[in-house]
């Protein structure tokens, strides 16, 4: 017997992520994500599967376990626990940390082992600021998202022996640098920097190259200054370097690039598919790019949803994986031709699965090697999800999709929730984030959920359709596809309410300003005045100059100027040790509100950064799905 998901299903959430294939393609590591409801917190723990099936083995207990990487001969893992560098043996036993507490002692980046297993390189910020020193500001970029103040500390490039323990740092720079990779014949590190004057703010960035076994490391620029790097490996003969990035820096697609060592101009790998490509990070699922043979597996998103691609003389072409299948991990062991894959679609969360990658066809099922969420929660049974296209009067297509029960009659009430990026994307498969969609279909709601103009996965000309033009260019791509439902008869006009997060908490309040349609607006982690965004955001910099562009506009498109219109009941939502979308938004927003008479909550989150819905506190993530429920039920009944 099957039951609806709750809110309270959060705490029994096991989710994997991040998996490391071994080198023989026989063993899987992976981080399980589960909660711990008695201390408030998220647990990470490093499991193992073997890929000719049998049960998940745990191999480390947390509570911060993450970044598995097997070494070459697959007999040891590297994996970060809290943040800093151990090592386990493959057959289990006791991790034992591969530094000193004095090294590094702000943590460090994913593990990367040296071809011969000798060595580790990873990022690191090379000091760690005590709680109570003044912060020197001298710089854009003096602050960042969950680690709060930090004024001129950057990171910087180190590497150690496994044996001995010996730590070298190989950079010494004043900007911050990126994850490394080892060149084939483990001699030089290759790893993305950032060029431009304000060093840790975001900005141009290139791939850089350092020869490791000298006593005088000179990095060198590999590639254009003025362009965009993200993860940079190499290609296996060594011969250049494979970079997630542009050739120009701005709002746009990420592509593969291949950059000759020389520092010609770098060669356009995946331009012809006119997708983003996506080596994954908080929020936007992905995984880096690997080889296997000459051809390179990447990820990509299309039509919401993270896709498996490869790419080599014939071409490019999508994994075997259903379509609106969603990947957030892939680890491949080129010898074997295997990749291991977290997978997640319409019926069910995430699991790591198995595919061959020398049979690239549609037929191919993928052996599924976990099943934590069927053995957490078997009983629950997830409300489906309908993709629609809806026709913007200009000529847009816009895609959404409707989740609602199977037995929910027309004329019902209707929550409209607008992603964040803007450069996001809802996906048509399961979402263990946000759980109201499933409780409030449970209550008769309709769910609308749209990729609105600016959103990923629609090529390139969708991608920056929004640019200089916040709200104004994307608000028929809300309000349009609603009216199409009230026509419908499919909702009641006078019973929709509007949602959304971070740029989706921007819309949010911009179309509350703009229409009475909604009888209840809930907005969370806001930005509502892109003037004051602009010197308080770590990304307030990057909005102003790029995605507005325009100076004069800040104040045009800042929903605080338009306030005086707002009329709907408004609950705001936000953490407060926001750094990207600074708490001062969702408080110059409420006041605005409060000050005019208009129905308005605050609720804050201490101690919460803006990736809190994510993975903060399951008191705070749980607190904020009731009270969403509660504001939009009890505003829209009548």
């Amino acid at each position: 017997m099957t039951r609806p998901l709750t809110i309270e299903d959060l705490y029994r959430f096991e989710i994997p992520g991040d998996p490391a294939l071994s080198p023989d393609g026989e063993r899987v590591a992976y981080t399980l994500t589960t909660q711990d409801a008695g201390n408030d917190r998220v647990l990470r723990s490093i499991w193992e599967v073997r890929a000719g099936g049998g049960p998940a083995r745990r191999l480390t207990h947390g509570p911060a376990d993450t970044a598995p990487r097997w070494s070459p001969d697959g007999a040891r893992l590297a994996f970060l626990r809290a943040g800093r560098p151990h090592l386990l043996s493959a057959e289990g036993g006791e991790a034992v940390p591969l530094i000193t507490p004095d090294r590094c002692p702000a943590g460090a980046g994913v593990p990367v082992w040296s071809p011969d297993g000798t060595c580790i390189a990873f990022a690191a910020p090379e000091s760690r600021r005590a709680d109570s020193a003044p912060v020197v500001i001298d710089a854009l970029g003096w602050k960042a998202d969950g680690a709060g103040l930090i004024g001129s500390v950057r990171t910087q490039l180190f590497v150690v022996d496994v044996e001995s323990g010996e730590v070298v740092q190989l950079t010494h720079d004043d900007r911050h640098v990126g994850s490394p990779s080892w060149s084939p014949d483990g001699t030089r590190l290759a790893y993305p920097a950032q060029t431009g004057p304000d060093s840790a703010v975001l900005g141009p960035s290139a791939a850089h190259v350092v020869e490791v076994r000298t006593d005088t490391p000179e990095p060198r620029r590999i590639g254009p200054a003025d362009g965009l790097a993200g993860p940079v490996s190499w290609y296996p003969d060594g011969s250049a370097l494979l970079v997630v990035g542009r050739t120009t820096f701005g709002v746009g697609h990420s592509e593969l690039l291949r950059q000759p060592l020389d520092g010609s101009a770098p060669v356009p790998v995946s331009a012809a598919l006119d997708r983003n490509v996506l080596p994954g990070g908080p929020g936007y699922p992905g995984a880096l790019p690997q080889f296997h043979g000459d051809d390179i597996m990447f990820c990509a998103r299309d039509r919401g949803a993270t896709r498996l691609y490869r790419v080599g003389a014939a071409g490019i072409s999508a994994s075997p994986l259903p379509a609106g299948t969603g990947v957030s991990g892939c680890s491949v062991a080129a010898k074997a031709g295997r990749a291991a894959v977290v997978v997640s679609d319409a019926a069910r969360f995430a699991e790591v699965v198995l595919l061959d990658l020398d049979d690239w066809t549609s037929g191919q099922q993928p052996a599924r090697l976990t099943d934590h969420m069927a053995r957490s929660l078997p009983e629950i049974a997830l409300h489906p999800v309908t993709e629609r296209e809806f026709d913007i009067a200009d000529g847009t297509v816009v895609h959404g999709m409707i989740t609602q029960a199977v037995d929910t009659p027309p004329g019902g009430p209707l929550l409209v929730d607008v992603h964040g990026g803007p450069h996001n994307a809802w996906a048509p498969h399961s979402d263990p984030v946000h759980l109201y969609h499933q409780e409030l279909a449970t209550q008769g709601w309709t769910i609308l959920t749209l990729n609105v103009r600016a959103s990923d996965g629609y090529g390139e000309a969708f991608y920056t359709g929004a640019v200089g033009a916040w709200g104004e260019t994307d608000e028929q791509d809300v309000l349009q596809p609603v009216a199409a439902l009230v026509a419908e008869g499919l909702v009641d006009p006078g019973r929709i309410a509007l949602t959304g997060y971070s740029y989706g908490g921007y819309l949010t309040c911009w179309l509350s300003a703009r229409t009475d349609l909604f009888a209840a607006v809930v907005p969370g982690g806001v930005l509502v005045d892109l003037k004051s965004m602009a010197g308080t955001s770590e990304e307030g910099h990057l909005i102003a100059e790029h995605e507005i562009g325009d100076p004069a506009r800040l104040a045009e498109l800042s929903p605080l100027s338009h306030a005086d219109a707002v009329c709907a009941p408004t609950l705001i939502l936000h953490g407060s040790a926001d750094d990207t979308c600074p708490v001062g938004q969702a408080e110059q927003w409420f006041h605005a509100l409060r000050t005019r008479d208009v129905p308005a909550r605050l609720v804050v989150y201490p101690g919460s950064s803006h990736l809190f819905l994510l993975d903060g506190r399951p008191s705070h993530r749980e607190d904020y799905s009731r009270r969403l429920i509660e504001w939009v039920t009890t505003h829209t009944n009548r």
